[in-house]
């Protein structure tokens, strides 16, 4: 099943997504390196900026992901998309609160203890979304036949 948000006949969403995945567990490790004594004062930073862009990151994915989601047809793999779509908003919501303790400088372990708890939830998002993709066939076309798969039958004729 293909989906609407394609550049070349390669999906956008599953391109985009990588980013803030990235920056959010790059943010966890920056936040243990620092909690843990591993680093400076510096990795605090680290964590809250690549937090942030991973929020930003994650609202850039959501547009093609709410796009492609009102595309599916299939009422199966549109419970799936669903629970795909509330496990990364729950994720995103976790992650924003985090955030928003670190901006007015609540930044204990509770701020990192909501950035682990929403890589959880991150998880989920990514089991969910890769049944959609491996199991429901979402983003992917099926191969082109070959000329001669097209006009040919199971059965060879000879003449």
């Amino acid at each position: 099943m293909s989906t609407p948000t394609s550049l070349a006949r390669h999906p956008i969403h599953p391109i985009l997504v990588a980013l803030p995945i990235g920056l959010w567990v790059f943010s966890v490790v920056a936040d243990l390196v620092f909690l843990l004594g591993w680093g400076a004062a510096v990795w605090k930073d680290v964590a809250f900026y690549t937090l942030g862009g991973g929020i930003v990151g994650a609202l850039l994915a959501a547009v093609p992901g709410f796009v492609d989601f009102f595309s599916i047809t299939d009422a199966r793999a549109g419970r799936v998309a669903l629970t795909h779509m509330a496990a990364n908003l729950i994720a995103l919501a976790i992650f924003v609160v985090s955030f928003l303790l670190r901006w007015i400088d609540v930044a204990g372990f509770l701020a990192v203890g909501l950035s682990i708890v929403a890589l959880g939830a991150l998880a989920v998002a990514g089991w969910y979304g890769g049944e959609l993709v491996f199991v429901h066939g979402m983003g992917v076309k099926p191969p082109r036949k070959s000329s001669s798969e097209r006009g040919s039958s199971p059965h060879r004729r000879i003449a």
